[in-house]
């Protein structure tokens, strides 16, 4: 029997694959909580009401979604270079330190309409300075990226403790954080915008960042597919050797690669401290830069697939503080094993079944493409 062979149809690739994936990891979570005693139906259930069954669930999944969009896109872009980019932590951080400076300077003197682009100005400078670092040490001294990255986000959680406990915590006060902002500085919150056109909702975190969260997805995918400079990037990431050839200086595209990388984590600081806390605080960003290493894998680096996997993980975050609170078997560790399985499916194991469902798919095209043949006969 001839099988058709080649290579698949990119759906194949971008969404089937991931979508098995995903399922493999909720059967394996689903014998877990099977194992300790509970319904696994049931778990699911409350997971998705939590996240989408109430508006306030709603809001606190677009919430997470946001921070997940900025730093899945942030080791997308790193990836497209060929590079590892584990320093999402840090640079988020950074960014959001960037961000209190800004607001620290300027809330009680300037109006919002000039707040809010110098605040994004400032997160994006911020991240980008912090990943410029490790990229300068990767391009002209041979250093790894995965290892300068994860030094650096040591080194930007002891900075930041330094920061808000010796020089920019508000005085009289024990708790290591600044003073809030001003009112006036506010990224508005959801429930804000929506009163403005006379519509209700519950009150949540979720705010106006995620508007600029979809924003950079088209100016991400627009960069990486229609600019000589993402495809200066895509070229150096598939094969270094000819994008010299090509007079491609490999060096400066790293450098360009990891700042728009260490840029768009940093925007993890304007939904964090402009919009949700409204002053600095310790370890706001924890969890996102790391997850974002499995939003973008799952997405398959582009911007369509990181809002998805973005969303999903958005829906684990808080489905699961609402699964962990209705089922008392079925702890935070749990739920976090839960995510840890999604990561280890969608990530480590990616590339698991692809050989076993592309053979499946063209042995059907081949049993198609012969029905196909005897009916024009």
């Amino acid at each position: 029997m001839r099988v058709i062979s080649g290579t698949v149809p990119r759906w194949v690739d971008v969404g089937l694959i991931p979508f098995i994936n995903i399922l493999l990891a909720f059967l394996a979570s689903g014998l877990i909580i099977l194992l300790i005693g509970e319904d696994p139906i049931e778990a699911v259930r409350i997971l998705i009401w939590g996240a989408f069954g109430t508006e306030e669930g709603i809001g606190y999944t677009l919430y997470y979604t946001t921070n997940f969009i900025f730093t899945g896109l942030a080791v997308a872009v790193a990836f497209h270079a060929g590079l590892f980019n584990i320093g999402g932590e840090g640079q988020a951080y950074i960014g959001g330190l960037g961000v209190g400076l800004a607001l620290l300077l300027f809330d009680n003197s300037l109006p919002f309409i000039l707040i809010l682009p110098i605040s994004i100005a400032a997160s994006a400078l911020f991240g980008a300075a912090w990943a410029y670092i490790p990229a300068y040490l990767q391009a002209y001294r041979g250093s790894h990226i995965v290892i300068t990255t994860i030094m650096f986000n040591f080194i930007a959680s002891a900075l930041m403790v330094y920061l808000l406990v010796n020089v920019l915590i508000q005085p009289g006060q024990m708790s290591p954080e600044s003073r809030e902002f001003a009112q006036s500085a506010w990224l508005p919150f959801m429930h804000e915008a929506f009163a403005w056109f006379g519509v209700e909702i519950t009150r949540s975190p979720l705010n106006l960042s995620i508007f600029w969260a979809l924003v950079c997805c088209v100016l991400i995918w627009g960069f990486i597919w229609r600019t000589r400079w993402g495809y200066e990037i895509r070229t150096v990431g598939f094969n270094e050797t000819a994008a010299v050839y090509a007079g491609i200086n490999p060096k400066k595209i790293v450098i360009l690669a990891m700042c728009v990388s260490g840029g768009l984590a940093g925007f993890v600081g304007l939904n964090e401290v402009l919009g949700v806390h409204h002053r600095l605080l310790l370890n706001f960003q924890l969890g996102y830069g790391f997850a974002g290493i499995a939003v973008s894998l799952m997405g398959r680096n582009h911007p369509v697939g990181i809002i998805f996997a973005s969303l999903l993980f958005g829906t684990l975050y808080q489905g699961g503080a609402e699964l962990s609170f209705d089922m008392p078997k079925v702890t935070r560790e749990m739920v976090e094993v839960v995510q840890g399985l999604v990561i280890l499916f969608s990530g480590a194991l990616a590339l698991m079944i692809k050989p076993t469902v592309e053979r499946i798919y063209f042995i059907l095209a081949s049993a198609a493409a012969r029905r196909a043949s005897a009916a024009e006969g």
